[in-house]
């Protein structure tokens, strides 16, 4: 839970410090947000190789190593003070992240009974999501009164502390090992659509979301100085929506998931409305921050079900889905910033989310319309039957 909080953390702090990272080191906002673009785009890349090529090593050292990597590259990036240094030392971060939710997600499941998978998935995204509702907010606060090098300093004695931790506990497991190496449910239709809906929804959010301070300040009207505050509305907010949707997801897999999605359109789409009053603009900001931890937390528990193989190799496929949507969304608002103004990234962000849904929905329908031509054909029993393990139904005939 710490690795996870220290991760996100790291990934999304130059969020909350974008224009103090752009004024120290003299460079443009949209340069700023390229750092998270860069970030989610080498984790979209290396996801599913370096998931295949440490598929066979045990899960605490390799556990061990990607810590390694973060403590390393965080005080890297502390101690520079150079644009490119900042930008190689995330680039090393983003591997070891690449990796990591690939590997922790079987490796909690796996330590616990099949029937509980969903809520050892909630209590990782808890942790995950504290990095929203206290290290962004706490790191932009602790940025703002100092440097912006002084966060990642103390990033990196927390990733040291799971280093330690993990090495020294954590038992060694062997790949492929366990109820939690593979998929309980496998449909390789229903993957495919997770990591669309994973893609869709993830760049709409960070289209407006990379940009959310500048956002506040030059359309809501809040002061500089709310931006710690602010987002720490929004990561409470997502706190509260995966704590609740946590104990639903092993009931209602699939509606945890259509409802978190459906509320991130609503509140990015409620931004560019009505974002120009402040109690409008804070609901909307509760809302889509509600609705991130939950979004990735679903698909995460979606893909330990519906895994065509190995869930290490699904949940690597989703991680670079996710981070490619982040690496979208970044580059896209950026892009949107340049041309038009801050309020334009919302609207484009909530029709892509909007999009994300349609594809959930057309989940749905195609299941429905199977269920229907399979006991239209030959009834129930075979429609039960078609959807029993092949081994089962060998076994039955």
């Amino acid at each position: 839970m710490l690795a996870a909080f220290t991760f996100n953390t790291t990934e999304n702090l130059p969020i909350g410090l974008l224009d103090v990272i752009s004024a120290d080191l003299e460079v443009s906002l949209p340069a700023v947000g390229y750092l998270v673009t860069a970030y989610g785009l080498t984790v979209a890349l290396v996801s599913l190789p370096i998931a295949h090529a440490t598929r066979s090593m045990p899960r605490r050292h390799v556990l061990t190593v990607l810590l390694a990597a973060l403590v390393l590259s965080s005080l890297v990036s502390a101690l520079g003070a150079g644009y490119w240094l900042l930008l190689a030392a995330r680039l090393v971060t983003a591997l070891a992240q690449a990796l990591f939710w690939a590997v922790m997600g079987p490796v909690a499941v796996g330590l616990f009974p099949p029937e509980v998978k969903g809520r050892v998935i909630g209590v990782l995204s808890v942790a995950g999501s504290l990095a929203l509702v206290l290290g962004v907010p706490v790191g932009t606060w602790l940025g703002r009164q100092s440097t912006w090098q002084v966060p990642l300093a103390v990033l990196a004695g927390l990733g040291l502390v799971s280093l330690v931790t993990i090495a020294a506990l954590l038992p060694t497991s062997r790949p492929g090992e366990g109820h939690a190496a593979h998929g309980s449910a496998p449909d390789r239709r229903r993957f495919g659509i997770v990591l669309v809906t994973t893609a869709l929804s993830v760049t709409g959010a960070f289209t407006g979301y990379t940009y959310i301070v500048t956002f506040l300040d030059d359309v809501s009207g809040f002061s500089d100085t709310s931006a710690g505050a602010l987002l720490m509305v929004s990561g409470i907010a997502g706190v509260l929506g995966v704590t609740a949707a946590g104990p639903l997801l092993d009931r209602f897999p699939r509606g945890t998931l259509v409802v978190p999605v459906a509320t991130q359109a609503a509140g990015l789409l409620g931004l560019y409305v009505v974002g120009t009053g402040q109690a409008a603009a804070i609901a909307c900001l509760a809302l889509l921050g509600g609705s991130l931890g939950p979004v990735f937390m679903a698909t995460q528990n979606q893909m330990l079900r519906v895994a065509p193989g190995r869930t290490e190799i699904a949940l690597a496929a989703n991680s670079g889905a996710y981070n490619a949507g982040i690496a979208a969304g970044a580059l896209l608002g950026g892009m949107i910033l340049s041309a038009s103004d801050v309020r334009a990234t919302f609207l484009v962000g909530g029709l892509l989310t909007l999009a994300a849904l349609a594809a959930l929905l057309t989940e749905g329908l195609g299941r429905a319309v199977s269920d229907s031509h399979g006991q239209i054909r030959g009834g129930p029993d075979k429609v039960v039957a078609a959807r029993l393990p092949v081994r089962k139904q060998r076994d039955a005939r």
